[in-house]
């Protein structure tokens, strides 16, 4: 009979040399699905994020983001200057699965530590790199940081209202795409090694990433004699969408309304304003401010709950605008078990999400946070003494 109980990564080793976000959300993801990570640090204070505070909270002397995706990992203090610990870091290579680096271009070679070297000593490794622009070109040295490479990337300007000139994602959107790409790319790469037994150099970056996640409307602009998008000047939620696509106030809250017809909108909400759209299709796109200006006049009129009874019935694609308490508060949220506490050995406890992927019906769970640093470095270092 199958076994259905265990995750499809058992039994692989990951050595995680990336610091930051985009390398270790990379492995975090691998981890997740049930293989070791062991990540190599600096003996004398580790990857970096761990003092990258996105608020004044720490836990147990990291920053929350750093127990956010680096738990349930494994700590090796590796000085990669000393010349011992590199030998035993290159032995450690050649018992794993898999090696993640985002060091800047041309430092990785530095170190001995590139792809062709590392394959020499392991072909079977799946070997992945992950950089701010690419490996050439004439932005190969700047940094590869989140907030600049968005900027490099174009989709600024599709956010916020058209008056306000390029706004930022709020989230490291760059090093999350980069890390799940690295993933997917290492998962395929793992799937041919099984056929040929030999593995393989997974690249990516971090603007690749951004231009790859807005494929759709840059084929639009591609295809469209390349004329720039025009956001909406009111409540804009899509550069190239029509009215009545935005976020709209109500008297004790917000309402979302995606995709709908403007004259379903007109007879649900009584809006006799709408008249001159109900059937015009283009002045959905052309006239969208005044639409949405006229819509969101009646919607502040009433609470979301009034609203989402007329429209929910109806089909209209609507939700009212959650902030994280109301989220977490809410069923749908509940059902889905995504939230978790892990701790460390020094009783540290960190409240924090859940793998997004379940298998065979399953979500993983991971009860240990992240490491202190070299936290397994005695272990390890005895589990693969040569």
């Amino acid at each position: 009979m199958q076994d259905d109980n265990g995750l499809p990564l058992e039994g692989l080793t990951v050595i995680d040399m990336s610091q930051f976000l985009s390398g270790p959300y990379c492995s975090l993801r691998l981890l997740d699905l049930g293989a070791r990570v062991i990540k190599i640090e600096r003996p004398d204070g580790g990857d970096l994020s761990r003092r990258l505070y996105l608020s004044d909270t720490e836990v147990g002397g990291d920053s929350t983001l750093f127990h956010a995706i680096n738990r349930g990992k494994e700590s090796l203090g590796i000085d990669l200057k000393n010349a011992d610990d590199l030998a035993f870091l290159h032995h450690l290579l050649t018992k794993a699965d898999v090696m993640i680096q985002n060091f800047r271009p041309g430092v990785i070679e530095r170190l001995g530590l590139d792809y062709e070297t590392v394959r020499a000593i392991n072909p079977r490794l799946v070997y992945a790199s992950i950089s701010g622009y690419g490996e050439e070109g004439p932005w190969v040295m700047r940094p590869g940081q989140d907030l600049l490479a968005q900027a490099r990337s174009g989709m600024m300007w599709l956010n916020g209202d058209e008056s306000q000139g390029p706004v930022p994602f709020g989230l490291a959107i760059a090093d999350m795409l980069a890390g799940s790409n690295a993933c997917q790319g290492i998962l395929a790469c793992l799937v041919r090694r099984g056929i040929t037994g030999r593995g393989a150099h997974i690249q990516t970056s971090l603007l690749e990433s951004l231009v790859d996640f807005q494929f759709e409307v840059l084929t639009t602009y591609l295809n469209d004699g390349r004329r720039r998008p025009k956001r909406s000047d009111f409540r804009s939620a899509h550069a190239y969408l029509s009215a009545p696509y935005g976020v709209y106030p109500a008297s004790d809250g917000y309402l979302a309304i995606a995709m709908t017809p403007i004259g379903r909108l007109q007879d649900l909400l009584d809006i006799e304003q709408l008249s001159p759209f109900r059937d015009d299709a283009k002045a959905w796109f052309t006239e969208r401010d005044v639409i949405k200006k006229i819509i969101a006049e009646r919607i502040a009129t009433k609470p979301v709950q009034h609203w989402l009874d007329i429209l929910e019935p109806a089909d209209i694609w609507c939700s009212k605008v959650l902030d994280w308490q109301e989220l977490l508060d809410s069923d749908g949220f509940g059902i889905l078990d995504m939230l978790q506490t892990v701790t460390r050995q020094d009783n540290v406890s960190v409240g924090t999400t859940r793998c997004p992927v379940r298998v065979n019906g399953k979500r993983p769970k991971g009860g240990r946070a992240a490491p202190l640093v070299g936290e397994h470095t005695a272990q390890i270092r005895a589990e693969f003494a040569r």
